[in-house]
């Protein structure tokens, strides 16, 4: 079996009558596959994007078996007006549950929230579950302040409270330290272990203890910072046991044991960085994920995951079993 919890999801249309700010999904003539026109964004999308029978179907041609879908992230601009951002997230929530729905078992949906009020999002997580949504997705910064400030506190309480898990997908934080060509990838990276990063120092994860939080390309950098955030913390080196009167920063818990409560999707495009990850993390942390369908997919899914040397046990953990424990539900098998 094989879970992909990381894919992507786009609605066909939006309203007649939606604010200008919205997005709109042209016709491409010619062609089943639409157009998102917001902005300067132009994307071609293909109708897996928002054809449940198409996405099953690709499902069962690249050998997987279930998908978690999220918002593709450019949709979760949390620079609109915040009741505008809010409309925009029920609009794209609508079409996901309905979306997930017409392939019940094969397509998990998760929802987004306007994280600009982080209130408005704490109290939109109850709709996004009664909905029949599995989750929600946010961006690893919130106009560029990090996931971990205090003020977002309230909303990974409240998605605690809900047992609603969260994924966080990086997402560009506006910065001249590296050209914008960079964003998709060194930014990407720079983001993700900034978000993880910041959910451990901030004091939000410590506050959250029952959180099942997953970080998308497996939080970008944060596994090689988190052995020297160990060693401050502990004074020594190898994960030994800790010297407080060597330590630079022993306050709260293990950078580490915090670390090996999340999940992350390993999406790293290369073995070496998977088995870094299951010797640091753990195989019972890690996720199979693909970005489809805005990234092709590996030909057969899964296959970097697969040609590390794992024994059957963490096979089946990464594959498909670690993605239905951070999900809280019961897998078919």
């Amino acid at each position: 079996m094989l879970v992909d919890a990381h894919t992507h999801v786009l609605p066909r249309d939006y309203p007649a009558d939606a604010p200008e700010c919205f997005p709109r999904m042209e016709p491409v003539d010619g062609d089943s596959a639409r157009e998102l026109l917001w902005g300067a964004v132009r994307f071609r999308a293909r109708d897996v994007f928002f054809d449940a029978e198409r996405r099953v179907a690709e499902q069962d041609a690249q050998g997987v078996d279930v998908e978690v879908l999220s918002p593709m992230p450019p949709l979760l601009r949390y620079d609109l007006p915040a009741a505008e951002g809010l409309s925009l997230a029920r609009h794209v929530n609508e079409f996901t549950a309905a979306l997930s729905a017409a392939a019940p078992g094969r397509l998990i949906g998760f929802g987004m929230v306007p994280m600009q009020d982080p209130d408005a999002a704490a109290t939109e997580l109850k709709a996004i579950r009664d909905q029949g949504l599995c989750g929600v997705e946010i961006t690893s910064n919130v106009l560029g302040a990090s996931i971990g400030e205090e003020r977002f506190r309230g909303f990974f309480l409240e998605a605690q409270r809900l047992d609603l898990p969260v994924f966080v997908h990086a997402m560009p934080a506006a910065t001249d330290r590296l050209p914008r060509s960079a964003a998709g990838t060194y930014v990407v990276g720079l983001e993700g272990a900034t978000a993880a990063a910041s959910m451990i120092v901030g004091g939000t994860a410590e506050a959250c203890p029952d959180l099942r939080i997953s970080f998308s390309h497996a939080a970008g950098g944060l596994a090689m910072m988190l052995p020297r955030a160990q060693y401050f913390w502990s004074g020594t080196w190898n994960e030994e046991p800790p010297r407080p009167d060597r330590a630079i920063a022993h306050v709260g818990p293990a950078p580490l044991e915090v670390a090996r409560r999340f999940w992350y999707d390993a999406t790293v495009f290369d073995r070496r960085a998977v088995r870094y990850l299951v010797d640091l993390l753990g195989a019972d942390r890690l996720l199979v994920g693909s970005d489809h369908p805005a990234m092709p997919r590996e030909e057969p899914a899964g296959a970097t995951v697969r040609s590390v040397e794992l024994t059957a046990e963490q096979l089946e953990d990464i594959t498909w079993r670690n993605a239905f424990r951070w999900l809280g539900t019961q897998s078919a098998r």
